[in-house]
């Protein structure tokens, strides 16, 4: 597919292009979309929810174990004020939202990137209604937020250990420290 580049003539200092934002941010969707959004998506549909603050192997080896388990896979991203609110510390969140929506979904793992203001996700789980809900290994699946919901539909929950040891938290401590 070709993008169209438009060029505009500044004066005295020649010709300055324009490039087209990069596709993948046609992922990022409000929720007052999501219904019609995910009209579109495959199933079974995996969905998964969190911070993403600073994205980090970790998180991108457990987004693709993830999406294995479905056809198409949903992220709802906490916003900077949920955030905040997870006890994580003041400077949290580094990257404000719409900066974690385009990382996230510049992923090829992830099909639509969405998000929630609420303390958890459940809202936007109930809205989606995806087969699979998904967290990371630390997460006990009958913690994990719309698990009971989830069941109850016939979808499945799983919780994905680690297998590389990584934390945000870590890393910022570590970057601190130099």
């Amino acid at each position: 597919m070709r993008r169209r580049v438009k060029i505009s003539r500044i004066p005295k200092s020649g010709f300055i292009m324009k490039y087209a934002r990069p596709s993948s941010e046609s992922k990022i969707c409000p929720p007052a979309e999501l219904a019609q959004r995910l009209a579109s998506l495959p199933h079974p549909l995996v969905f998964t929810n969190g911070c993403f603050d600073i994205l980090h192997r970790g998180h991108v080896t457990y987004l693709g174990q993830a999406r294995a388990l479905g056809a198409a896979m949903i992220v709802a991203l906490n916003t900077d004020a949920s955030v905040k609110r997870q006890g994580k510390g003041d400077e949290r969140p580094i990257n404000p939202l719409e900066d974690r929506a385009a990382v996230m979904a510049a992923l090829g793992c992830v099909d639509l990137v969405t998000w929630f203001d609420e303390d958890t996700p459940l809202a936007r789980i109930l809205e989606s209604r995806p087969d699979i809900l998904v967290k990371g290994g630390d997460w006990p699946i009958e913690r994990i937020v719309g698990h009971a919901e989830v069941l109850a539909w016939g979808g499945s929950v799983h919780s994905i250990p680690f297998e590389v040891d990584r934390s945000t938290t870590a890393l910022l401590g570590k970057i601190k420290a130099l």
